[in-house]
């Protein structure tokens, strides 16, 4: 048996997020300053630059995390390195040359704590069932159930990767289970889209996220040449169909 000792009673540490199994801390001052560096670990903590952290309670199920994301882990909790088989090792090799993921995120599974690693980063708590499937831009994943399924999805069309700046495959995610995304800007910035046979359109990779069922391509901003230049816009990325789009606002 353990017991816990300034985890959860911890004033500095407040509890900020909380799904399923999921809890979200976030460091409201960074006490481990010095007289050099206190001015502005102050500052950034009034400008919302915090630590913060992800505690995974593990009642029987399994988390994947990615690759080096581990703090600590306590209890009865097992690793193993996420690869069924020499042939989805080759398949997840193949897919980390064309994506930033790593070629295998580990897997911990059964009874206890995992905490991973602090950062600044904004900590994102999706229900991936809501999505169906979700795209994400590089870079967001750090962990989900391993019930979800991970996969590599090509653009719609090579335009989208070059006219958009935008890399040719991403990683998607299906199934039912939570998924903790590490985005850019907090959650109350993020501009949400339900698209029913619709589209909207994005001047630049402000998206970080997409449902897999809209198709995304790279246009025009007007049918003309003249009507483009006098918008000043040029080529815009369009997401249509139906499905939800996460947007940052601001970079």
């Amino acid at each position: 048996m353990i017991t816990y000792s300034n985890l959860y009673d911890n004033n500095n540490m407040q509890k900020i997020a909380e799904k399923g199994c999921i809890k979200v801390f976030e460091h409201q001052k960074d006490l481990s300053v010095n007289a050099s560096s206190a001015i502005g670990a102050y500052y950034a903590s009034e400008m919302n630059v915090r630590k913060r952290q992800v505690l995974i309670e593990l009642d029987g199920n399994a988390f994947t995390i990615q690759a080096g994301a581990m703090q600590w882990i306590s209890g009865h909790v097992s690793m193993t390195s996420g690869i069924k088989g020499v042939g989805d090792f080759l398949g997840k090799a193949l897919a980390s040359k064309v994506t930033k993921e790593a070629t295998a995120k580990p897997e911990y599974k059964g009874n206890g704590l995992v905490m991973l690693e602090p950062t600044y980063k904004h900590i994102l708590l999706e229900d991936i069932s809501q999505w169906g499937s979700m795209v994400l831009e590089d870079g967001l994943f750090l962990a989900c159930d391993s019930s979800i399924k991970q996969n590599i999805v090509a653009r719609t069309t090579f335009s989208s990767a070059a006219a958009g700046r935008e890399g040719l495959f991403n990683l998607c995610l299906t199934g039912d289970g939570i998924a903790v995304l590490e985005s850019p800007v907090p959650r109350e910035e993020l501009i949400e889209f339900d698209l029913r046979d619709d589209e909207i359109k994005i001047d630049g990779n402000m998206a970080i996220a997409w449902s897999n069922s809209l198709k995304f391509t790279v246009e025009r901003s007007s049918k003309s040449l003249i009507g483009s230049a006098v918008s000043g816009e040029g080529l815009v990325n369009v997401y249509r169909g139906s499905g939800k789009v996460l947007m940052a606002p601001v970079g």
